[in-house]
């Protein structure tokens, strides 16, 4: 089994930060891919950072140049610094992980977090 963890989410001021972490455990082989996801009442679920194996990066624009997504493989784990927050960023965010089981075939797995709410005050 694969499991997800985050930490790191709460209450913070408009232009306040904040640091996400989610730490991947269990019969993992490799890690394709990591990124996070948010989810506002009322809206779909939108890719906020990705982090691909080899150090790509993507964005979506909202949040460019004032997120940063960053790896620690070692420890398999993904962060999210986000700075100059603002009330749009609220929402419950969500760790993904694009992997391979260490299994027989090493079959691909997408996995993802309990989920860390983040609420940004005005």
């Amino acid at each position: 089994q694969v499991q997800l963890v985050e930490s790191g989410g709460g209450l913070v001021q408009q232009g306040g930060s904040l640091r996400l972490s989610c730490a991947a455990s269990g019969s993992i082989f490799s890690i394709n891919a990591m990124a996070w996801y948010r989810q506002a009442p009322g809206k779909e679920r939108e890719l906020v950072a990705l982090s691909i194996s080899g150090g790509i990066t993507n964005y979506v624009d909202s949040v460019k140049g004032r997120f940063t997504i960053s790896r620690d493989n070692a420890k398999k784990t993904v962060f999210l610094q986000m700075d100059s927050l603002k009330p749009e960023d609220t929402a419950v965010y969500y760790c993904n992980a694009d992997l391979l089981v260490r299994d027989s075939g090493f079959p691909r797995g997408i996995y993802w977090g309990q989920g860390t709410q983040v609420t940004v005050s005005s």
